[in-house]
């Protein structure tokens, strides 16, 4: 599978200008023969705390039917973010669509980063989701569930490819760059990890977009600016080193959920 990382300097709470980024990266996919391109958290406004203002209804998304028509334009599956704001609620999407432009998968973050007060305007989700680009398992995540392994765990077990989209600033990437890096090893996929670039919200974010290979090799890195990286995955290669190196078959989860229980009960 052709996957391409698009990195992206959206700026900040301004969509049409993130429109015209993405439109043109869009174009460069399709001319590189890419089947699934993925881009950052909440693509177009930058990670909003305003979401009453830039979260939109799924049933009349400007953002949706703007990918949906990219999608169809240049034949690329696409992966991108949403703040959604329906019926005063709040909650921050990754949605997948094909390159027909429809939806394949639609989820919304579990753990909302509390400590950058994004708790405070939208609420987890209690779903995983699962689906197939071009016949391969993809789960989608988002940013700050990166810190939590058990969810990885479980997507895993169908899902050869987790796409983590992000807005992760500058001051903690070594934490970014490394647990994607861990969360391939210890899954044994492929993380195709998108992070945005420049600033926005007073916050600085260095990019440093990774897709990253079952064996924790780095097959594609972009340090900063707006761009697109393309590069071949060989999703046998997931099979073939599960195979011969079967983690997941010591995996005791029943066992964990049980003392974590008795832990708690304590």
């Amino acid at each position: 599978m052709r996957v391409a990382i698009a990195q992206i300097d959206m700026g900040f709470e301004n969509k049409e200008y993130a429109m015209g980024i993405c439109s043109q990266l869009m174009a460069e996919a399709g001319e590189k023969g890419v089947d699934f391109i993925v881009f950052p958290e909440m693509t177009l406004p930058g990670f909003t705390l305003n979401p009453e203002t830039y979260g939109e209804n799924r049933t009349n998304s400007k953002t949706i039917a703007f990918f949906k028509e990219e999608a169809k334009k240049n034949r690329v599956t696409v992966c991108f973010g949403l703040p959604v704001y329906e019926e005063g609620v709040s909650t921050n999407h990754c949605i997948i669509l094909d390159e027909n432009g429809e939806e394949l998968a639609d989820y919304a973050k579990i753990h909302p980063f509390s400590f950058g007060a994004e708790a405070e305007h939208y609420i987890g989700g209690n779903e995983l989701q699962f689906c197939e680009v071009k016949g391969v398992p993809v789960s989608p995540l988002i940013c700050y569930d990166l810190r939590f392994p058990e969810p990885f765990q479980v997507v895993s077990e169908k899902s050869k490819v987790i796409t983590v989209i992000a807005s992760w600033p500058t001051p903690r990437r070594e934490h970014w760059m490394t647990l994607l890096k861990a969360r391939a090893i210890e899954n044994q996929c492929f993380i195709i990890g998108v992070n945005r670039s420049g600033d926005g919200g007073g916050l600085s974010y260095n990019g440093d977009s990774m897709v990253v290979s079952p064996l924790g090799e780095v097959l594609a890195h972009m340090d900063g600016g707006s761009g697109i990286s393309v590069v071949d995955i060989d999703l046998t290669e997931v099979d073939a080193y599960r195979a011969s190196f079967p983690v997941k078959a010591d995996r005791q989860p029943e066992l964990y959920h049980t003392l974590w229980k008795q832990h708690h009960a304590k």
